[in-house]
């Protein structure tokens, strides 16, 4: 049986919670389908020793501040699942979980929205479905004659996985400077850490607030026709978060130029020379969950959903919220995407009306 609402929102993370936040605030008829068995979205299933960059009160989603625990600077993964489930049921949002979205049609004046445990027909959409679940691998030369353990960022958890063995992770953002201090700072595992380019460390007193107010005023200058003043890459790539400046201060988290290939049992230098490892992590970044959204044939020659703000160019019926700096400044963080959730909900509540 098709169900009939004003707006469908897919994905339960914190984008889609602020979302919800917003539209309950409107009273507008909605719900959210959230493929995750549970609340706390992508936090569930991240590693074991993250962090936050920011502390708890710079890490709030709209209308309730994330609480502090004694003790701890920044808060790490369970902390914020804790405040997502919270968030959830104070705010009563309809979620409903273990549903995924496959599919959002045009259907007349309304958007039909196909999930896994039915249908709804929305007059508009907010697709929030994040990263997570689209990790990237880059091409490179015999990924597949590596016969040793491959993971990526979503499978890491912790050190102890791997005692023993050698182990390189490829990656000079913050997810391959974090896993890779995580593994050096563990005296039982030999990490080898790769980057395309030398990373670049932020100051040591830079922080996610930093990092969302330099990302806010970027946005604004582009806003103004002001030039784009580099924004947080202007910066650094690399929070100095903790672990990463005690594995770098103690000579343990060196990056080694990319190497030119897989072999069988590891890779291969620009030089020729070998070095076997028993792992490769691939800390190589996602890209936007947006299968679903396939059939309104909206993606360009890049695969990319041309946005005006949140909302899609080619369907103003829909809106895409929380993938990142296109939809939004910082809106891919937890502080950051109240202000884009609200202006998406402010665009939808005009379009209802």
């Amino acid at each position: 049986m098709t169900q009939h609402v004003d707006v469908v929102v897919a994905g339960g993370g914190q984008a889609g919670l602020a979302a919800g936040h917003h539209l309950r605030r409107q009273g507008i008829d909605f719900v959210i389908l959230d493929a995750q068995p549970t609340a706390g979205g992508a936090w569930q299933h991240m590693w074991d020793s993250l962090h936050l960059f920011s502390p708890a009160d710079h890490s709030s989603l709209p209308g309730r501040l994330m609480p502090t625990r004694p003790g701890e600077a920044y808060p790490d993964a369970g902390h914020v699942v804790e405040y997502l489930a919270d968030y959830e049921k104070r705010y009563d949002l309809p979620v409903r979980h273990g549903t995924r979205v496959d599919a959002v049609r045009r259907d007349g004046d309304r958007l039909l929205v196909e999930a896994d445990s039915g249908t709804w027909r929305a007059r508009a959409v907010i697709s929030a479905t994040g990263t997570w679940s689209r990790p990237f691998l880059p091409a490179v030369r015999g990924r597949n004659d590596f016969t040793g353990r491959r993971l990526h960022t979503t499978g890491y958890r912790r050190p102890a996985d791997f005692a023993g063995q050698h182990v390189i992770v490829v990656g000079g953002g913050n997810s391959g400077a974090q896993i890779a201090a995580d593994l050096a700072l563990h005296g039982d595992v030999t990490v080898k850490w790769v980057t395309r380019r030398p990373p670049r460390f932020l100051p040591d007193d830079v922080d996610g607030r930093v990092l969302f107010d330099v990302a806010t005023a970027r946005r604004r200058a582009l806003d103004e026709g002001r030039g784009d003043t580099g924004g947080v890459a202007s910066l650094g790539d690399i929070v100095a978060v903790p672990p990463v400046r005690d594995a770098r201060d103690a000579g343990l988290l060196r990056a080694r130029p990319m190497f030119s290939r897989l072999t069988a049992t590891g890779v291969q230098w620009a030089d020729g020379s070998r070095s076997d490892a028993d792992a490769i992590i691939w800390c190589t970044g996602f890209r936007p969950a947006l299968s679903h959204l396939a059939p309104l044939g909206l993606r360009g020659p890049r695969g990319h959903v041309a946005t005006a703000g949140t909302r899609a160019v080619g369907e103003p019926r829909l809106h895409l919220l929380g993938y990142g700096d296109g939809t939004g400044p910082a809106s891919a963080t937890l502080i950051g995407v109240g202000r884009t959730a609200r202006e998406a909900v402010r665009q939808v509540t005009g379009l209802l009306r």
